[in-house]
C-alpha cells in the first residue's frame, strides 16, 4: 500500500467542500459543524470506497460476497489489521474505515429478546475502507488529502473537482404540511413511563431510556435536509452518509468513545432543558438543569456505568472522571454532559474497545443489560441505527464514533427519527413527554 497525504495550499470549508462530492455513492461526510463548541476540532470527508463491509446479525458481506462464521467485530478487526499502517501525524485520522453501528447489532453481544417489531430495515453495521479522505484541521485552518494509494492519481482527480468549488449560503426553507405520526401517543408514553418506573420500584433497573419514534413521508433530497439542520440545529458529532437504499442525516451533540494513542474518552449526555424564547428565560432554563438533583442523579448513574465499562478495557487505576455536570448550549436545548478518560490496555485495538462497551450507557440505562430488555419490552419498534454510532477507524488504531441521536433515516420517500430521554424513580411522566418535543424540534422543522 502507497500511502499518501498532501496538504492543500489553500483551506476549504468542509461543507461547501462535501457538496462537490454529495452525489458521489456511498461517501460520508462527518461533520463537526459546532464553530464554538471546543469538541468541533476535525472533519473529514470518504470518498471512493476500496472496500465494503455490511453486517446484519451474525453474517457478514465483504464487497457482497457473504461470509459465514464469523463476528462482525472480530472480523472487522481483521479488516482494519489488513490495512494497518505506521505513519506519524498529529491528525487523529488519516486514512482508514468510516460507517456505523446499529443499536440493533447489540443483539449479537449479549443474549436479548427479540419481540420488537422492525419498521424500517437497514444493515446492522456497515463500514467502509475508503480510499481518499478530505481532512479538515478546523482550529488550524489547513486541508489534506489522504490516498490509500489502491486508486491511480485519486488526490489529483480530488483537485481538479475543487476548482468547482464555491460559497453559496443562501437557504431557503420551504413550507410543507407533512404530518407526524407516533408509535405513541401521549397517553400512552406516559404508561411506558410509568411501566419503566415499576421495574425501577421492584428493584430491575435504576434508569432505563425510554424512546419512540417519530416518521414522516417527506420528497425532499436528502442532502438539502441535512443543510438546513446544519443551519439551524449544529452539532460537534454531526453525520450525513450517501447509502445508496437510505441516507443518515445527523446532528448528534453526543461523543461515544474516542481513542487517540491509546487515550480513551466517553462524554454522556443527561438532562436535557429547552432554550428560552427570551435571554431571562434561557438564563432560567439553564439554572434550572444545573440545580436539577434529578438530572445529576442521572448523569452520575450514566457515569458509574461507563467508569465500569472502560474498567473492561483499560488499565487498572487509569479510568477517571475528567467533568461532571457541565452545561452544554445547543440551538434548540441545554445539555448536562459528563467526560470520563482511561488508557487503554495494551492488547486492546479500538474494534474490541467499541464491542466492550457497546452500546452507550446514556442511551440504555443501568444496569445496562437488564435496561436493555426493557426497552425491548416497553418500545416495541427495533431502533436500528437510532442509538447506535457513527465514526471512523482509523488505521493507525485510533478511533472516533458518536452516539445517535437527532438523526434523521430517509429511505424513499419516508423520514424516520427516534426521541427520547432517561427515565428515573423521580421522572414526571407529563415532562418526559415534553422533553422528547424539545429533543425532536429541529428536525420536525427540516421536515
Amino acid at each position: 500500500m502507497n500511502f499518501k497525504i498532501k496538504e492543500l495550499e489553500k483551506n476549504y470549508d468542509p461543507f461547501y467542500t462535501y457538496k462537490l462530492f454529495k452525489e458521489y455513492k456511498d461517501s460520508i461526510f462527518l461533520d463537526s459543524s459546532k464553530e464554538d463548541s471546543e469538541l468541533s476540532l476535525y472533519s473529514f470527508i470518504g470518498i471512493n470506497p476500496i472496500c465494503r463491509f455490511k453486517a446484519e446479525g451474525n453474517t457478514v458481506y465483504l464487497d457482497g460476497e457473504r461470509l459465514e462464521g464469523e463476528n462482525p467485530f472480530d472480523f472487522l478487526e481483521k479488516l482494519m489489521d489488513k490495512y494497518k499502517i505506521e505513519y506519524k501525524s498529529e491528525l487523529p485520522f488519516i486514512g482508514g474505515a468510516l460507517g456505523y453501528f446499529s443499536y440493533d447489532i447489540g443483539r449479537i453481544l449479549e443474549k436479548l429478546p427479540n419481540t420488537a417489531k422492525e419498521d424500517v430495515h437497514i444493515p446492522d453495521s456497515i463500514f467502509m475502507v475508503y480510499e481518499n479522505i478530505i481532512i479538515f484541521d478546523l482550529v488550524g485552518q489547513k486541508t489534506f488529502i489522504s490516498s490509500l494509494g489502491e486508486i491511480d492519481n485519486s488526490i489529483e482527480s480530488i483537485e481538479i473537482r475543487l476548482k468547482d468549488y464555491k460559497e453559496k449560503k443562501e437557504i431557503v426553507f420551504k413550507e410543507n404540511d407533512n404530518k407526524f405520526y407516533s408509535n405513541f401517543n401521549k397517553a400512552e408514553y406516559e404508561e411506558a413511563v410509568l411501566k419503566v418506573k415499576d421495574y425501577i420500584e421492584s428493584g430491575d433497573v435504576y434508569i432505563a431510556n425510554m424512546t419512540r419514534r417519530l416518521w414522516c413521508n417527506n420528497q425532499e433530497e436528502s442532502f438539502d435536509i441535512y443543510e438546513k439542520l446544519r443551519k439551524i440545529n449544529k452539532a460537534p458529532f454531526s453525520a450525513y452518509i450517501n447509502y445508496e437504499e437510505f441516507q443518515v442525516i445527523s446532528s448528534s451533540p453526543e461523543r461515544f468513545l474516542s481513542i487517540r494513542e491509546g487515550l480513551v474518552h466517553t462524554s454522556p449526555i443527561k438532562g436535557t432543558r429547552p432554550r428560552g424564547r427570551t435571554a431571562d428565560e434561557d438564563l432560567k432554563n439553564r439554572n434550572a438543569l444545573i440545580n436539577s438533583e434529578k438530572d445529576k442523579s442521572e448523569l452520575l448513574m450514566i457515569v458509574d456505568l461507563e467508569r465500569n465499562d472502560l474498567s473492561k478495557v483499560c488499565r487498572p487505576n487509569t479510568v477517571k472522571v475528567l467533568e461532571l455536570f457541565k452545561i452544554e448550549e445547543y440551538a434548540t436545548v441545554f445539555h448536562l454532559v459528563a467526560t470520563i478518560e482511561g488508557r487503554l490496555k495494551d492488547n486492546i485495538s479500538a474494534v474490541k474497545c467499541i464491542k466492550e462497551c457497546f452500546p452507550g450507557g446514556s442511551i440504555t440505562g443501568a444496569p445496562k443489560i437488564r435496561a436493555m430488555e426493557v426497552i425491548e419490552e416497553i418500545e416495541g419498534l427495533k431502533r436500528n441505527i437510532y442509538t447506535g454510532a457513527i465514526g471512523y477507524f482509523d488505521l493507525r488504531g485510533n478511533c472516533d464514533f458518536n452516539i445517535v441521536i437527532r438523526t434523521i433515516i430517509k429511505k424513499g420517500d419516508k423520514a424516520y427519527l427516534g426521541v427520547g430521554g432517561g427515565i428515573t424513580w423521580d421522572s414526571e411522566e407529563d415532562a418526559e413527554w415534553f422533553e422528547t418535543i424539545d429533543k425532536a424540534r429541529a428536525l420536525m422543522r427540516v421536515l
